[in-house]
């Protein structure tokens, strides 16, 4: 195998792209660091680019117009924003696993949500934890396997509930039920647990991962009427039929058309609703009834929680089916319910990070503490029509990224270059002033977040994704560059390739076009390169 130096060099060649112009991020000299930063890492679920005001999308006036994301903008000031970050496997158990070895699934193994995460291998927090450092897990984890590395943990069992969720306890034999809503909780226990069980002699890294805006978008009863006055902004391929590109992208089962759940995901049929409620209409699927997760929601509600939603839910429905909406209306109408609940949910999770970085500030802790704010991968808000995630698409592959480093990281900065979720475990080493394994894959990110320009980073990413059957998403990997992205659906055969400058919306793949031959050929070259590098077997 080529070392990292050739590979480097090698992978900036020809067609693939050179590496990004760098990290604006220069400050004077600083004083030195008395002692080793804390680190705060907050992790949301699926939390799209295009709700997060910081970050240029479609969405973005709209985002901010309605001040939905303030305080996580706020961090973007004052830190550092990567403009291009990217997951290797967007879903979420497989991301997580990422980010804790600084390996991609092929190496953790953890691939798909179905498996199970080893928790006796090697992770960001053991590392930190034998240096010293103490170490905190709350709220999402997702990985099958109890936290290991941590001294202390409160997680949610599975995905967790909105509403009165259960969380695992380190040293508790049960779940422990806590009363109101999820976000606002994890948002409480991270702030308990740096007020009342923070060791202050020594350094923290502490995880503090949001269950939103992970489906089924419940909102808190506080944000039921948010955005009830106005129209989300429409994708402009929210009908896209999926024409131009292969059949992968036809197959799948995630349209917000056809495969949104009417009960779960739009609150729209009983048993959510009060008997009041009439028989949908005709035009509206009946064979959507209420999973087990989500009736266990509304079982767990206490009496205000319950008559609080349907006071907002019941009178909204009923107006829904007066209007017996069809075909591109009925589209909209479930574009703008969908949408306008998962922005509810990434509402409050804002003012939970809020309450934290207020915390912080008010107890002195901002001025030493590193505060990392990313997502396990991003999400489909109506873009091809689509919810949920998997795909390479940029959508999904792309997932936000702001750190804080106070004295090292330049206020309101951005970064270009390219970088994955496998690079925030060595990142949170070298900023420790730790070794970094020699079987990470990652790349610490600490001399971007420093202003510096390395010779030599990456200018192409390898994306893998393994879990075939939910959505009917084909198993595929792929690489992209700062132009152009391939696509294999090694299952089936297929391939897509996209010129991102000209099409960024990814509505037409143009392998096969003589015109895209040799980047291409390419393409197809640094592919096999990457797999080699990380140690992808073909076959895999």
């Amino acid at each position: 195998m080529m070392n990292r130096r050739t590979f480097l060099k090698s992978i900036g060649a020809g067609t693939i792209g050179v590496a990004g112009i760098g990290c604006n991020s220069v400050l004077p000299a600083t004083l030195p660091i008395v002692q080793k930063p804390n680190v705060l890492f907050i992790l949301s679920d699926d939390h799209s680019l295009q709700t997060l005001g910081a970050y240029k999308s479609r969405m973005q006036e709209f985002i901010k117009k309605h001040n939905i994301t303030p305080n996580i903008d706020r961090l973007a000031a004052e830190g550092m924003l990567f403009e291009n970050s990217f997951v290797g496997n967007s879903i979420c158990g497989p991301s997580r696993a990422s980010i804790l070895t600084g390996k991609h699934s092929h190496i953790n193994g953890f691939r798909s949500n179905h498996d199970q995460f080893n928790a006796d291998q090697w992770t960001v927090a053991k590392e930190l934890q034998k240096a010293g450092y103490q170490t905190a897990a709350i709220g999402k984890w997702h990985l099958g396997s109890l936290p290991t590395g941590f001294d202390d943990y409160k997680v949610l069992p599975g995905q967790g509930m909105y509403y009165n969720p259960d969380f695992i306890e380190k040293g508790s034999s049960g779940l422990v039920r806590k009363q109101g809503y999820c976000t606002d909780i994890i948002g409480d226990m991270t702030i308990d647990w740096l007020d009342r069980k923070r060791d202050k002699t020594r350094p923290f890294f502490l995880c503090s991962w949001h269950k939103a805006p992970h489906r089924t978008w419940m909102p808190a009863p506080r944000h039921f009427s948010l955005l009830d006055e106005v129209d989300v902004p429409e994708p402009e391929n929210l009908f896209d039929d999926y024409r131009g590109r292969t059949s992968s992208a036809s197959e799948q089962e995630m349209t917000i058309r056809d495969h949104l759940n009417i009960a779960t995901d739009l609150k729209v049929t009983p048993p959510v609703m009060t008997t009041s409620v009439k028989a949908i209409p005709e035009a509206v699927p009946k064979t959507n009834s209420m999973d087990p997760a989500t009736l266990e929601e509304f079982r767990r509600m206490s009496p205000e929680q319950k008559k609080a939603w349907d006071a907002y839910y019941v009178p909204r429905n009923e107006r829904f089916q007066a209007q017996n909406l069809k075909g591109s209306e009925l589209l909209r109408w479930k574009y703008q319910a969908y949408l306008k609940d998962f922005i509810r949910c990434v509402k409050a999770m804002d003012e939970a990070v809020g309450r934290v970085l207020d915390y912080l500030k008010t107890n002195n802790l901002d001025k030493n503490t590193i505060v990392v704010y990313s997502s396990d991968q991003g999400f489909y808000n109506g873009e091809h029509g689509w919810y949920d995630k998997r795909w390479m698409y940029e959508e999904s592959l792309r997932n936000p990224l702001i750190i804080k480093w106070p004295g090292v990281t330049r206020p309101g900065s951005k970064c270009s270059e390219m970088v994955q979720n496998i690079d925030y475990a060595p990142t949170f080493l070298e900023a420790a002033g730790i070794n970094i394994p020699e079987p990470i894959q990652g790349k610490s990110l600490a001399p971007l977040l420093r202003g510096e320009r390395p010779e030599e980073w990456r200018s192409g990413i390898l994306y893998t994704y393994y879990e075939e059957g939910i959505h009917h998403v084909a198993r595929h990997r792929g690489i992209r560059n700062e132009r152009y992205k391939l696509i294999e659906f090694y299952g089936k055969g297929e391939w897509e390739f996209y010129d991102l400058e000209k099409d960024p919306l990814e509505m037409k793949s143009e392998y096969g076009n003589p015109e895209y031959e040799k980047p291409i050929r390419t393409m197809k070259q640094k592919l096999k390169e990457l797999m080699d590098y990380y140690n992808l077997d073909s076959d895999a």
